[in-house]
């Protein structure tokens, strides 16, 4: 189900310029893509637009094969969003908040529940389904707002710096549950960890100042990178050379 944005433009009431004017963006229909971009870039934006949680000044945001707009909602049904901080209720288990959302979404009380322990276990949370949320760490967090996703059948899963704040051990088991999910639904993730698309991503969307410099597939973005870049290094090197960040013409 393809996700995208039709010549969007959004401004912040307080600022005088537009964050994205005239802004075109298809998310793929298939695995993870990941967009890179440094703070300012638009990121943020671009993903609360497509959660359909604030609205464009002009432009429309939908789903094509169905036309569903982001005002409607049928269209959140179908999108879930995994914000920097996870909203939860410290007076929930883990289980219960899953199974919560799950009925917002529309699932009813029995559905939500059964559905919460299975998609609690395929995100590796099984032995915590009973633990308050307040208890769970960062990381552990983060796979919660995966099993909402998963709870309600989403078609798209929308993640802004998911692995923000988490040590290597969290983002390692993070970034496996993701690829085990997009092998499955489209997901895609905004990050500035580099490292984050190099073996995941089978798309690389990189953003600047309201624009798409580069997207396509994982090779045709290391492509960019310079020739003498250092074995492993070869990400940084095309981010940099297309942000025009090596001092290359």
């Amino acid at each position: 189900m393809t996700l995208l944005l039709h010549r969007v433009t959004f401004r912040y009431r307080r600022w005088d310029r537009p964050v994205l004017s005239d802004f075109s963006y298809e998310v793929p229909d298939g695995g993870l893509t990941i967009l890179l971009g440094p703070n300012g870039a638009g990121k943020s934006t671009m993903l609360s637009l497509l959660a359909g949680t604030v609205s464009p000044l002009a432009g429309r945001v939908l789903l094509a094969d169905s036309s569903l707009s982001s005002a409607s909602r049928e269209y959140r049904r179908h999108v879930a969003w995994l914000p920097q901080r996870v909203p939860t209720s410290r007076q929930l288990t883990a289980r219960e908040y899953v199974a919560y959302v799950a009925w917002l979404k529309g699932e009813n009380r029995t559905s939500a529940w059964q559905r919460a322990g299975t998609v609690l276990d395929q995100v590796g949370l099984a032995e915590q389904s009973g633990q308050k949320t307040a208890k769970l760490s960062g990381g552990q967090l983060r796979r919660v707002g995966i099993a909402c996703a998963l709870a309600h059948d989403a078609r798209v899963i929308l993640l802004d710096e998911p692995t923000a704040g988490l040590d290597p051990h969290q983002r390692t088991v993070f970034r496996d549950v993701v690829r085990k999910v997009a092998a499955r639904i489209p997901v895609l993730m905004s990050t500035h960890d580099i490292a984050d698309l190099a073996d995941e991503a089978d798309t690389v969307s990189l953003m600047d100042r309201g624009r798409i410099l580069h997207h396509g597939g994982t090779q045709s973005f290391l492509d960019h990178a310079r020739p003498d870049a250092a074995p492993g290094r070869q990400a940084e090197s095309a981010y940099s050379v297309l942000m025009g960040l090596d001092g290359t013409p």
